[in-house]
């Protein structure tokens, strides 16, 4: 059983269509969320936590070295990443939305000529286990990505792992948009300041944004990753 760390049930009923309802567990479990400009620092320092937190058991390697025996671990990291304000609030988006607000974001927003914005989020698996390297290349549409940003995108393997310390896999979502004045009932979040398509997500059913959405992509690569694994 993989578990879901999260506290928002349409986050868990996203991951179970893509994985399956047999396959996802929510684990209500609040890690340590570290401050950094990168989602996937973020997600995998989330991952380590909460694989450390389901560890029930020790067992031995036939060397004789000893490894602790968890439960595997999915965590998500996402942010609205605004053009103009060279992507912020990126991984702040959370704080801003709870400080700010979601309306406030807009007004700020609409002074701009440039409205263009994205979601990105990143999944963070842990089971304790090591991962064979495979790289997965992210799309990338945003303006002013560096090389050293897409090199990170299309890492899949934490790359700031330290020796000796869990390995990571990394999967990421992305998709992009425009930010405009709040519309529609559904979703949560920036949702109905995000369009996409001329729609905002809030606009969308949830099954019609599960079929575009940032969580939904990076679901899709990990999915079709995990049933290999």
């Amino acid at each position: 059983m993989l578990r879901f760390v999260t506290t928002n049930q349409g986050k868990v009923r996203e991951a179970r269509e893509y994985l399956g309802d047999d396959t996802v567990e929510q684990l209500d479990f609040d890690y340590t969320e570290i401050q950094a400009d990168d989602l996937a620092a973020v997600a995998a320092h989330g991952a380590r936590e909460a694989y450390r937190h389901t560890v029930v058991s020790e067992t031995r390697r036939a060397d004789g070295s000893a490894v602790d025996v968890g439960e595997p671990v999915l965590v998500d990291d996402a942010g609205l990443f605004v053009d103009a304000f060279d992507g912020f609030p990126g991984p702040y988006s959370s704080y801003v939305e709870d400080t700010v607000g979601v309306e406030r974001v807009w007004r700020l927003t609409r002074e701009e000529d440039d409205r263009t914005a994205a979601f990105r989020t990143v999944l963070a698996y842990c089971d304790g286990e090591g991962f064979d390297a495979s790289p997965e290349p992210v799309e990338h549409e945003r303006r002013g990505q560096d090389q050293g940003a897409e090199e990170r995108a299309a890492a899949t393997t934490d790359d700031q792992v330290a020796e000796g310390d869990l390995p990571v896999k990394i999967f990421e979502g992305y998709v992009p948009g425009e930010i405009v004045a709040p519309r529609g009932e559904g979703g949560f979040g920036y949702d109905p300041i995000f369009e996409h398509d001329g729609t905002t997500f809030a606009e969308m059913t949830p099954e019609e944004k599960n079929a575009v959405s940032h969580r939904g992509r990076a679901l899709a690569k990990f999915g079709e990753w995990y049933r290999e694994r």
